[in-house]
């Protein structure tokens, strides 16, 4: 057991390093999404140097070690299995006192909100799309294709929704479109909204961001830079959809990180995590100043990366005295089965993290009326949409308990040599995996 545990972590440890997020057709850009795993704890034992004197002794320590081998082992397993029932049972035990409070607590704008989203998909991959190259001057539809999406039609979000999926969460990278003094490209904008209204008129609820911006990295001397673009993308963008009422939602940042250090996916630090909210406050200051419906628009908040781990949830923070906020998390998991390309294509009804992450966000947040909206999840296909349909309905049926709404993250792939999260062929409207989908809808109704 503990040359296993050893051999994990050297595993995990090796992927949260060198695995890059690829899309569909641009290989060499980082594909939206994950939230790497929490790094097994490193064992470290004692080594023996004694020589037994016989065959005989040699075979017969041999045999003494194998059989403490197995006995720790079982006892550890039993242990794990404890631990993870005792998880399971505080879990359910917080979802009953949160049941008993909702009535009470539960009917703040953000809630009303919140409430409303049964379940939703990412446009992933295209308003977020990005090479270099792109100029400030190009047709928009270049830059939205330009990781090999098709353009973006009502027909598909008209697809997606009549699926189930009521809520629309649009990626935007607006670093291409901005001139020197911060000004959106006018026919960017335009077409930003013109998806916007694909959703938003059709009553879904739609999300929207700041998404994959290389200037937007927490460090303390590029706060003020950070700071600075933000609140001049929130200021037009607020000002555009100041008309637009509770469907439109703002998430003010995406998975805001230290890019390339050992600390990108690991929960960062307090730098990091401090830089976070500072920008997060900036922005969200910015859009509440707007007119229009801007002053009491939903508003989500991520932390360090929108990471799932225990440390960066407690580090978000939130306005005073604003019931319209809420928190913004990413959460693939398991690991191992949803999101490592390398990983295993069976469920193995590994439920401990998810089970982890839910109490988490249950006892941090919703607890104390505060909601949350897991803005990325997904399982990545490995040939094995039974398992996937299996892990969803109890990922999505956690999530249900505490109140949480889903959003799928789709970036249009299924059969390429990186994460492969497409559930809706944009082209053709037609849909690879119908298990999984049926999955999704019995589990939210």
């Amino acid at each position: 057991m503990i040359k296993k545990n050893l051999m994990k972590f050297v595993v995990v440890m090796t992927m949260t390093t060198m695995l890059v997020l690829s899309g569909c057709t641009a290989p060499t850009e980082p594909l939206e999404n994950p939230v790497r795993p929490p790094a097994a704890e490193e064992v470290v034992t004692e080594e023996t140097t004694e020589t037994p004197a016989t065959e005989d002794a040699v075979t017969k320590e041999s045999t003494d070690v194998e059989e403490e081998a197995v006995a720790a082992e079982t006892v550890e397993e039993e242990t794990e299995s404890t631990e993870e029932a005792s998880v399971e049972t505080a879990s359910e035990e917080e979802t009953k006192e949160d049941e008993d409070m909702e009535d009470e607590t539960r009917n703040t704008p953000a809630w009303k909100i919140v409430n409303e989203m049964k379940v939703g998909w990412n446009l992933g991959n295209t308003l977020d799309a990005h090479v270099d190259g792109i100029k400030i001057t190009d047709d928009p539809k270049k830059q939205e294709t330009c990781w090999g999406n098709p353009e973006t039609t009502q027909e598909l979000i008209d697809a997606i929704m009549d699926l189930g999926f009521n809520t629309i969460r649009i990626p935007i990278t607006w670093r291409y479109k901005l001139d020197e003094e911060n000004n959106i490209d006018p026919a960017w904008m335009d077409r930003v909204n013109e998806i916007v209204d694909y959703a938003y008129n059709k009553g879904a609820y739609v999300i929207i961001n700041v998404h994959h911006e290389d200037w937007n990295y927490p460090y303390y001397d590029n706060q003020e830079q950070a700071i600075e673009k933000i609140t001049a993308i929130w200021s037009q963008v607020s000002d555009r959809f100041a008309d637009y009422d509770e469907h439109l939602v703002f998430e003010l940042q995406n998975e805001p990180r230290k890019v390339g250090t050992d600390v990108e996916w690991t929960g960062g630090d307090d730098e990091g995590r401090e830089v976070v909210n500072d920008v997060n406050m900036a922005a969200y200051d910015v859009i509440r100043a707007k007119g229009g419906n801007n002053a009491t628009r939903l508003i989500t908040f991520p932390g360090y990366a929108a990471a799932s781990y225990t440390d960066v949830l407690k580090a978000i923070q939130l306005p005073e005295n604003d019931d319209c906020v809420a928190v913004s998390v990413h959460a693939y998991s398991p690991y191992e089965f949803a999101l490592n390309t390398q990983g295993r294509s069976t469920w193995d009804n590994d439920t401990a993290d998810i089970i982890r992450i839910m109490r988490d966000i249950n006892r941090l947040f919703i607890q104390n009326n505060i909601p949350v909206i897991i803005g990325e999840f997904g399982a990545l296909n490995k040939d094995n949409e039974a398992e996937r349909a299996e892990w969803v309905k109890y990922y999505l049926g956690k999530a249900k308990e505490i109140g949480v709404p889903c959003v799928w993250w789709d970036n249009g792939c299924f059969d390429t040599d990186g994460e492969n999260f497409g559930i809706i062929d944009r082209r053709t409207l037609e849909l690879p995996y119908p298990e999984l989908i049926k999955a999704i809808q019995e589990t939210v109704e």
